[in-house]
């Protein structure tokens, strides 16, 4: 019986990967003079800030620090994102939908709370209207890594395997099976056959074309 639905934020509530692999790659040219393509980003999907631009930084030879030009990285995104990021179609109904049958809802994202907070604002979702918000600053590991959404769960008062995580990336479905708990993985960001290699239980377009019913039992 699913009792909570853990929602991942990025590629899940909103469709923020193209602004920050925008902003990232600001930085990296910007700062180091170098030209990164969108496509570098695919393999560090999910896995939280330091990884996402830490990975691209190694192809491309460039010693970064890390803080600071994630802060950098930051101040892009936010800026790029006023105004025109929005909520995936159906967002708003499923976890409307979710709350109406009782089911508790938490975000568990690998994204440092400056980003989540952003998010929130600007798609027109309140940080309190979930139970639990954890971000990458609250971890020490993360996605593959289990422990944002063991987190999640774990204050939500809920156990692993009564929990639905709803994820778009590898990394993220990995982390929910890691977890105990059942995961909706969404083609956002990634094909059918690579959710369902990592472990996704169900599959959907997105939220706008699952029902909570669908996934609740």
């Amino acid at each position: 019986m699913i009792r909570a639905i853990i929602f991942d934020m990025d590629g899940v509530l909103c469709d923020s990967e193209p602004f920050i692999i925008q902003a990232a790659s600001k930085m990296f040219k910007d700062k180091y003079r170098v030209e990164v393509q969108p496509t570098d980003f695919l393999p560090f999907t999910g896995t939280g800030e330091a990884s996402f631009i830490g990975g691209v930084a190694n192809k491309y030879g460039v010693a970064l620090e890390l803080e600071a030009d994630k802060g950098i990285t930051y101040q892009n995104y936010i800026e790029m994102i006023r105004g025109k990021l929005a909520a995936y179609p159906g967002v708003r109904t499923f976890v409307n939908e979710a709350e109406k049958q009782g089911l508790k809802v938490a975000v568990a994202s690998s994204a440092d709370v400056i980003k989540v907070r952003a998010n929130l604002e600007q798609i027109g979702l309140k940080w309190d209207e979930f139970e639990v918000v954890v971000t990458g600053s609250d971890v020490t590991k993360h996605k593959p890594n289990p422990e944002c959404f063991i987190k999640a769960a774990d204050m939500l008062g809920e156990k692993y395997e009564d929990c639905l995580v709803v994820e778009d990336a590898v990394a993220g479905v990995q982390a929910g099976k890691a977890a105990g708990c059942k995961v909706l993985g969404l083609m956002t960001s990634f094909e059918e056959s690579a959710l369902r290699s990592a472990g996704a239980d169900w599959v959907a377009t997105d939220l706008g074309s699952v029902t909570v019913s669908a996934v609740s039992w």
